[in-house]
């Protein structure tokens, strides 16, 4: 562990592991814990999937293919912003040379 790191103790699906995280990270690194906690939790509940280990493969599993659509949901979104914005400066340029041009015209 670094200076900059402290040992923290974390619960996952009853068991206890020591990790090393920044002050700063530590709520995130809490949320994390409690997400992975109900989705194993919730694997087990469910009957079908025996033993921890496997029960841990399919949450990451299932974790990873969330932040996977939530990654590919935000580079949509990021485009379509994107194409907004491109659709406002060409709409702001032509008003501008329409501006333009009409002061020009009116110095004549």
């Amino acid at each position: 562990m670094t200076e900059e790191t402290k040992p923290v103790s974390v619960t996952i699906f009853e068991k206890e592991y020591i990790v090393a995280c920044r002050e700063d990270e530590r709520e995130s690194l809490m949320a994390a814990v409690e997400h992975l906690n109900r989705q194993m939790q919730e694997l087990r509940d469910s009957g079908k999937i025996i033993g921890s280990e496997r029960i841990a493969v399919l949450a990451a599993l299932n974790i990873t293919h969330e932040y996977l659509d939530y990654q590919r949901n935000n580079e949509a979104l990021t485009d379509r912003v994107y194409d907004g914005i491109e659709r406002m400066n060409s709409k702001i340029r032509t008003a501008l040379a329409r501006g333009h041009d009409l002061s020009m015209s009116n110095a004549r």
